[in-house]
């Protein structure tokens, strides 16, 4: 009998690949795009370290809890939840 290749760990490289390359810059992107803005310091000092997003001003977790009327929800549950979705359409390609 023939030893045919297994599809399955192709399939789970590429998309491990795409998580790992993908993930974070696109969690980062949108963290931004979600943060209020005022005078524009939120957004200029949220910045990547490593494999996670550092939001680097005093009054961050003030906006994460939800007390902006431009971001009600805060920034960690919307990105959250983009991510939720960008997962699902990674693995499904």
């Amino acid at each position: 009998m023939p030893i045919v290749k297994n599809t399955m760990d192709d399939s789970l490289k590429r998309i491990s690949k795409k998580l790992k390359t993908q993930l974070v810059p696109a969690a980062l992107k949108e963290f931004k795009r979600v943060t209020p803005i005022d005078t524009g310091n939120a957004r200029r000092s949220t910045r990547k370290r490593g494999k996670t997003i550092h939001a680097r001003y005093d009054y961050a977790s003030y906006l994460d809890k939800g007390h902006s009327k431009q971001a009600p929800k805060g920034m960690s549950e919307p990105v959250t939840q983009f991510l939720n979705k960008l997962v699902k359409k990674i693995m499904r390609k």
